[in-house]
């Protein structure tokens, strides 16, 4: 009896065109942002870092005495999706939470010395890793961009 299950073929290796995809502004930030937060994601590894606790981080520098609550806006997260950063930031011995003595149920965070040194660390990384994603691009392109981004954000967030 012949086997009468269709003939298997190679895959097809021809280029598939996302023409239609790249005229629309925000498939072109997502595959860009694809690129970033990959190599991003190799750049924070040796520090055992992740871009939410890397970004965690540099606002409770920038910031002492940051509550959760700002944090988390600050972030864009819920606040229950942060306990696990600052769980993770504090067991490292990164950051210290100090309750507010006005306010027993909110925390005061605040990097250590461990946590600024790393922090430090981090950035020198992470400001080499944007500058190789941005070689070649002129500096008013750069300014551009993010005033252009931030426009997008606002129209985003007015909407809501």
């Amino acid at each position: 009896m012949a086997d009468r299950r269709p003939a298997r073929t190679a895959p097809d290796t021809r280029h598939v065109s996302d023409d239609a995809l790249r005229q629309l502004v925000g498939f072109n930030i997502k595959r860009a942002m694809n690129v970033i937060a990959g190599d991003l994601r190799t750049t924070l590894t040796p520090f055992e870092l992740r871009m939410v606790t890397y970004s965690a981080l540099t606002l409770i520098g920038d910031n002492p005495s940051l509550s959760q609550a700002q944090l988390a806006a600050a972030l864009s997260v819920e606040r229950p999706n942060l306990v696990n950063v600052i769980e993770e930031l504090a067991g490292r011995g990164l950051i210290s939470r100090d309750r507010v003595p006005t306010d027993r149920r909110t925390n005061a965070l605040r990097l250590t010395t461990q946590g600024a040194r790393l922090l430090a660390q981090a950035t020198e990384a992470v400001r080499a890793h944007e500058a190789q994603l941005l070689d070649g691009i002129d500096p008013a392109d750069i300014a551009t961009l993010r005033a252009v981004l931030g426009r997008i954000e606002r129209n985003g967030t007015e909407r809501i």
